[in-house]
């Protein structure tokens, strides 16, 4: 498997207590959460990273060539901030693969990517949505599904008793992607998923596996004990 890490954000939420990094390089017990992220990555078969940089790219390039010693990773570096779509859009140019894993690189959700992958070739999917059920919950937007596990809607945030959010973790068929109107700049939850997801062809795979975003100091914290 080959595995797209969205790294490139700028992290403003975070800067009260992570001032001098990017939010993916933001240490975790010391450890960089990207660190933890690539770990998970790896013991899911992933043989292949490709990390899309952005902001203080530089930051990440000793890390990377320690962490990844085989040289198993490419890197593409956002001149100007692309929006989500956009990093994955320009990442692709160096994929290998029919179908990759495209996934933000400052959450970790430990869904597990061979039954994703195995869904999303089964329902020859455009794109498959890692699904993390959630209850009481308003900080994410929450994803509606269909009986037959397309997407239906995505909601705004609001507080929702029981739901699913989207877990930022997404199967890709590569040339179905490519084959859009997509710009050069674009965000892939409003310009491609919400805008395309009329057409049944995006699923989503429900997995009840841990999940943290670290983009706010709370949840910053909060990974510091959970990811001992």
């Amino acid at each position: 498997m080959e595995a797209i890490v969205l790294a490139g954000g700028l992290g403003t939420r975070l800067r009260s207590v992570v001032p001098d990094l990017p939010k993916c390089m933001a240490p975790i017990n010391g450890t960089p959460f990207l660190s933890y992220l690539i770990d998970h990555l790896t013991t899911q078969g992933v043989t292949k990273f490709i990390f899309a940089l952005g902001y203080k790219s530089d930051e990440f390039i000793h890390f990377l060539n320690t962490k990844l010693p085989n040289n198993n990773f490419s890197i593409i570096i956002e001149d100007e901030p692309l929006g989500t779509g956009g990093a994955i859009k320009l990442a692709m140019s160096k994929a290998n693969t029919k179908d990759i894993i495209a996934l933000n690189g400052d959450s970790l959700y430990k869904a597990n990517l061979n039954e994703l992958m195995q869904f999303h070739n089964a329902h020859h999917a455009s794109c498959t949505l890692a699904l993390k059920p959630m209850q009481q919950f308003e900080r994410y937007g929450s994803v509606v599904i269909n009986n037959n596990a397309t997407i239906a809607s995505f909601k705004e945030k609001q507080f929702m008793e029981v739901g699913f959010i989207n877990g930022g973790v997404y199967a890709i068929n590569v040339a179905s992607f490519l084959a859009k109107a997509l710009p050069i700049k674009f965000s892939m939850e409003k310009d491609y998923l919400e805008k395309y997801a009329h057409e049944g062809n995006f699923y989503g795979n429900e997995q009840e596996a841990y999940f943290i975003d670290i983009g706010i100091p709370e949840d910053f914290a909060k990974a510091q004990i959970e990811l001992l």
